[in-house]
């Protein structure tokens, strides 16, 4: 049996796992080793076992017997039934206040559910976020732990060891019981989701409506990359614009097939919104639009209908063009500021709905470093939280409220030429009128309403009187009778 020496261990060694062990022996832990294979172990430690303190173990109780008390086991397995066998495993040979973790990708009910259940066997039971890919897991991600303080105790000193340093600050926090970090990590997916749709689109619009070449709209993102939109997101698509495809001499972007694949963190955004009745419009328009473009039959069966529609080519001087491209970049950046509004807007909802106490200032700023959406104006953001000004909306803020109005004639000059011209932009679009919903002093809702009375007797409310309302549509004269 292992003598417990191993302060942190790490279950399922595939490439996360093991890019994350390494980071771990990398900054002064010594790490436990466990996979199910045990080739994947065995692989690890040859081509990597030099570069730190790595205990290599065949069975769950070896493992567990490696780890110092209190024991703290991550769990980097395919989300499900997977995880949930790992678990049962792990707390079947652990003792009371031995820490589990789960790394991955979970659906932050079932979270909730393990949390309930193992914290009925003793143990601590953590759901953490883990942002960055392959790349962050090895050099730094931005993690989002939950679980109770107690946990954060142990397991902070250890994450904040190999966490992304933004501005000297480890991009983690603890934010909060149960389910809360892997609910924080589902919405910070379905603001990426947002955000790399509205990247489309801008794409889009210079390649289809402006018949700019690939490289031409790189060399524009590598500008923008330089301003506000300095993000990891921008600078990523310039280098994949810039891209050649080695067998075809073309843009490796015109031989990628133009359907998106999702993992479901999107899906599961805009169902949890629907749940909580706050509206995610930019998030639910890009899972959506992936959605379209992966229906293979339906597009082309509208292609051999020859289904009508304008010229996607935009009419525009050459003159013109410079200035149309800033229209665009300032479309884009103000849509992406509905899009985090929006988002932090969900998070707030679920901390209400399930009791967390999670500091939305502290969210942004563990997303400026090792995340996919890091992006510099997440300083910005964390600064509106702080002050208060955030406090109903992003968008509020006065910060984000002057940059839409600075961007706003822009924003409706590019959703309006891109209708004209049949050039899809649903995230544009939808974010524009959810700017518009908010600013109306009257929405058709009041027609809604007299509907639902007329069709269901579901009652409504008047501007005029306080109670609730209901209107004998039948009858002559319609009179209307007020409810208790």
């Amino acid at each position: 049996m292992e003598q417990a020496q191993a302060n942190i261990g790490v279950v399922g060694l595939a490439a996360m796992g093991s890019n994350l062990a390494r980071n771990l022996a990398h900054h002064g832990n010594t790490v436990a080793l466990y996979n199910r294979h045990y080739s994947r172990t065995q692989t690890l430690m040859d081509e990597h076992g030099d570069e730190g303190n790595f205990v290599p173990t065949k069975t769950i109780e070896e493992f567990v017997a490696s780890l110092a008390k209190p024991r703290t086991a991550i769990i980097m397995v395919k989300a499900g039934a997977p995880t949930d066998a790992v678990i049962n495993e792990l707390a079947d040979a652990m003792d009371e206040g031995d820490i589990i973790v789960d790394g991955g990708n979970a659906y932050f009910p079932d979270t909730i559910r393990r949390e309930k259940e193992i914290r009925a066997r003793g143990l601590h039971f953590v759901g953490c976020g883990v942002s960055g890919g392959e790349e962050g897991a090895l050099r730094g991600p931005s993690m989002m732990p939950g679980g109770t303080e107690e946990s954060w105790k142990t397991l902070g000193p250890i994450l904040r060891s190999i966490a992304a340093v933004a501005e000297g600050e480890p991009c983690v926090t603890h934010i909060g019981e149960n389910g809360a970090g892997h609910f924080v990590k589902m919405v910070h997916n379905g603001i990426e989701y947002a955000d790399m749709q509205l990247i489309a689109e801008s794409y889009d619009l210079m390649r289809r409506g402006l018949g700019m070449s690939a490289s031409e709209i790189g060399d524009v993102f590598e500008k923008w990359n330089e301003g506000v939109l300095n993000s990891y997101l921008i600078e990523i698509t310039a280098e994949v614009l810039h891209q050649k495809d080695h067998a075809t001499g073309k843009a490796l972007v015109d031989v990628i097939l133009d359907h998106a694949g999702m993992k479901g963190t999107g899906t599961w955004t805009v169902q949890t919104a629907l749940s909580l009745a706050t509206p995610v419009t930019g998030i639910a328009e890009a899972v959506f639009a992936r959605g379209l473009s992966s229906q293979s039959v339906q597009r082309e069966e509208a292609l051999s209908q020859a289904m009508s529609g304008p010229d996607t080519h935009i009419s525009i001087a050459e003159e013109e063009k410079a200035a149309f491209i800033e229209d665009i970049r300032e479309a884009l950046y103000a849509s992406k500021i509905v899009a985090y509004a929006q988002g932090f807007d969900e998070i707030n909802a679920g901390a209400q709905e399930y009791d967390w106490n999670i500091d939305l200032a502290a969210v942004a700023r563990i997303w400026r470093g090792g995340c996919i959406i890091r992006a510099q104006f997440l300083n910005r953001v964390s600064e509106a939280f702080e002050s208060g000004e955030a406090n109903i909306s992003l968008l509020f803020a006065s910060y984000f409220k002057n940059a839409i109005n600075q961007a706003q004639d822009s924003w409706r000059r590019v959703v309006a030429r891109a209708a004209m011209n049949g050039i899809p932009v649903p995230a544009f679009s939808s974010s524009l009128s959810y700017y518009d919903g908010l600013r109306s002093d009257r929405l058709p809702a009041a027609l809604i309403q007299g509907q639902r009375d007329l069709f269901g007797a579901h009652t409504y409310k008047r501007v005029d009187k306080e109670g609730t309302f209901h209107t004998l549509w039948a009858q002559e004269g319609r009179p209307e009778i007020q409810e208790d």
